[in-house]
């Protein structure tokens, strides 16, 4: 790299960092709820680049919900140009991955045996391999001292643990055999082993801010409701205990993590108490139909069948807390990300993502 490219480059970052958050990149990881393409380049039976998906965003995209999603709106919100691009996309190369790269893949998860029933998936180690590859990149593109620089300035955030409870412990060929074989309490603790690992390596290859999301109330979503029909007009119980069980000892990890790796700022979100307000509350929000899917084909809460070609959609998007089976609407999205950037210490602790992006 030629001494011109190198100073052009430094001064674009120093732009950046002095915009109006401290923060000059912004890099995703995690699973559907965030990816915005990543699964459109493998070969996957999870994919969310066809119509209707993406039909208030302008076009389907590989993002799994009718607009944007949680972390393009706070993205947005925090000041950058554009969305995070997909890793694997052939594009996101050169000066681009200086604002941050998204690494989510739907069906991902902590365990690596998550997601198998698609076919492919890129698991939280496969993508924490991504960014090694990313900031190795980077480290080429604008030297060692300043691409660490970059990295402990820019925003970090994860949302994981969904399918290694939908897809893995409770896959409806798998799920009975084994819930016989590991308990709730055993499975969370794997779960829980695996992550420390995967939030120390992103520590160690660089990230100082790091936002964590935990696993939302995933008993209530439509596919849940469908396939359980003795809950009735209930959230299924099972499903979100162990996400709660799961949160209790997250929390613990991040609050551990925290104390014991030096100069992290990792925050925690909670996704789950959120959900649950709004689920709880919808109509205070706006929301008319909270149990049901706004995408869907077949099933009482439109939760049997994903959302795809063949599906109807509803007319107002805005009044569905579920775009489909799975995944919030753009409307809950915003109240989420909303939540997550001005929150108090019960919606995100020990502070904020407008908070975080100042320190």
């Amino acid at each position: 790299m030629s001494s011109l490219s190198q100073v052009l480059t430094f001064l674009f970052l120093l732009k950046n960092c002095f915009a109006a958050y401290d923060i000059p990149a912004n890099f995703v990881f995690g699973d559907s709820l965030v990816d915005v393409g990543n699964n459109n380049y493998i070969v996957s039976l999870s994919k969310a680049n066809y119509v209707p998906n993406g039909i208030d965003f302008g076009v389907p995209t590989g993002r799994y919900t009718n607009g944007r999603t949680i972390v393009d709106i706070i993205g947005q919100e925090l000041g950058f140009k554009g969305f995070s691009p997909p890793y694997l996309a052939p594009t996101t190369r050169g000066n681009s991955i200086l604002q941050g790269v998204n690494y989510a893949s739907g069906g991902g998860g902590i365990l690596n045996q998550t997601g198998k029933i698609f076919g492919g998936r890129i698991n939280m180690d496969a993508q924490l391999d991504n960014f090694a590859n990313t900031r190795q990149d980077i480290i080429s593109t604008i030297g060692e001292p300043a691409t660490l620089q970059l990295l402990r300035r820019s925003l970090f955030s994860v949302t994981m643990g969904s399918n290694d409870f939908i897809n893995n412990y409770f896959t409806p060929v798998l799920s009975a055999a084994v819930q016989k074989l590991v308990s709730p309490d055993f499975f969370v603790a794997a779960m829980i082993a695996r992550f420390r690992m995967q939030l120390t390596r992103l520590y160690n290859l660089g990230a100082r801010k790091i936002i964590v999301a935990n696993v939302g109330p995933v008993g209530c979503i439509p596919y849940q409701r469908d396939t359980n029909p003795s809950a009735g007009e209930s959230c299924v119980s099972l499903p979100n205990q162990m996400a709660r069980l799961f949160n209790t000892e997250l929390k613990g990890l991040i609050a551990e993590l925290s104390t014991s790796l030096q100069e992290s700022k990792f925050v925690y979100s909670d996704v789950y108490r959120i959900v649950a307000d709004i689920l709880e509350n919808y109509r205070s929000y706006g929301f008319e139909i909270a149990n049901s899917s706004c995408c869907y084909v077949a099933g009482t809460h439109g939760g049997l069948i994903p959302c795809g070609p063949s599906s109807k959609v509803c007319s107002d998007r805005s009044k569905y807390v579920f775009w489909d089976p799975y995944h919030p609407s753009e409307a809950t999205n915003i109240i989420i990300a909303k939540r997550l950037l001005d929150g108090d210490s019960d919606d995100i602790s020990p502070m904020n993502v407008r908070q975080l992006a100042q320190v």
